[in-house]
């Protein structure tokens, strides 16, 4: 191959190495959203404690994971089992000798935690901007906590928070890309491969059209989401 495609032929092969990548991309970016959603929604409530011991440990935690980068706690997650306890993650009986699925969910474990994190300050945000005289009114009405807050508040939260957790999610699209320094084989790992074996450099172009593309629809999908709930509190 050439540094720049010549052959239709080249060109198909490239973009088929580079889709079964970003394959691996989009099941590490939705299963991270699936996974740190609802546990950042747990994080911020338990930050949010009245007995202090929990809420804390919680803010501690939450300032750790945020004030460190992902990277390096790609490499703990991933690396340290091994190093210090002598149980690589590859050959953690719940993998089945699976190598590849095994560096995968350790990535997925470091995203989960991080963006957890991430998304727990913006939830803890929201919810303490709700007046309280929303709390009061739903007192009142003789609702318990649990309803006023999944009836009430939970989707004002979420009005509140679109914007912020857009940023992050279009941010989760770019940091997908980390999953390479530790052996996952992502699209920009496939990109990374073709440079290193065939010396061609411009798949990697190609591959940060991918990522515009895939930022600009997540990006579409939350402006379109802030609009429907801007025109519903109107």
């Amino acid at each position: 191959m050439l540094p720049f495609p010549n052959k239709m032929q080249d060109f198909i092969n490239v973009t088929i190495k580079l889709a079964e990548g970003f394959g691996t991309t989009l099941a590490l970016f939705f299963l991270t959203l699936v996974f740190a959603l609802p546990l950042a929604l747990l994080f911020a409530v338990l930050s949010r404690s009245r007995f202090k011991p929990v809420s804390l440990i919680m803010r501690a935690f939450i300032y750790i994971i945020r004030g460190t980068p992902l990277l390096l706690q790609l490499m703990i997650i991933v690396y340290l089992p091994g190093i210090v306890f002598g149980a690589p993650i590859t050959k953690w009986t719940v993998f089945h000798g699976n190598v590849p699925l095994s560096y995968f969910c350790g990535a997925l474990f470091a995203f989960v935690i991080n963006y957890a994190c991430y998304f727990a300050e913006i939830f803890r945000g929201g919810i303490e901007n709700i007046p309280k005289g929303q709390y009061e009114a739903c007192a009142v009405l003789g609702m318990t906590k649990s309803e006023t807050f999944f009836r009430v508040i939970l989707l004002q939260v979420i009005r509140n928070i679109l914007a912020p957790m857009g940023n992050e999610i279009v941010t989760l699209v770019k940091d997908t890309a980390l999953a390479r320094t530790v052996a996952v084989t992502e699209m920009f790992f496939a990109a990374s491969e073709l440079l290193r074996v065939n010396f061609i450099i411009w798949p990697l172009f190609y591959t940060g059209v991918f990522y515009l593309l895939f930022s600009a629809l997540v990006t579409a999908f939350f402006n379109v989401c802030e609009k429907k709930l801007g025109r519903y509190y109107k």
